[in-house]
């Protein structure tokens, strides 16, 4: 199905907001395993249809889940408690 935002852009895809969370996970693993190739492969019209595809899905995971589990170090902090415990690890040349 084809749809046209306010900007006039071509959406391919089933409008985010009227797929159900089943829906809305499988499509965004899809997105998510396929980037790597768009990225590298992709022609610019194809990484910036996956860019714009992308952030409406998130998005709208996102407004699903405004309170959705944040692991610690994904953090700001957690990276910085990350980096200071690495820092702390002695090498392997025992310096």
């Amino acid at each position: 199905m084809n749809a046209h935002d306010e900007r006039g852009t071509t959406m391919t895809g089933v409008d985010p907001n009227r797929l159900d969370d089943q829906q809305l996970m499988k499509e965004l693993e899809t997105i998510h395993r396929t980037r790597h190739d768009t990225l590298l492969y992709g022609s610019n019209d194809a990484l910036r249809a996956h860019n714009e595809r992308m952030a409406q899905l998130e998005g709208e995971y996102l407004r699903r889940n405004p309170r959705r589990p944040v692991a610690p170090g994904r953090t700001r902090e957690g990276a910085r408690e990350r980096t200071a415990s690495d820092s702390a690890t002695p090498t392997a040349s025992g310096t």
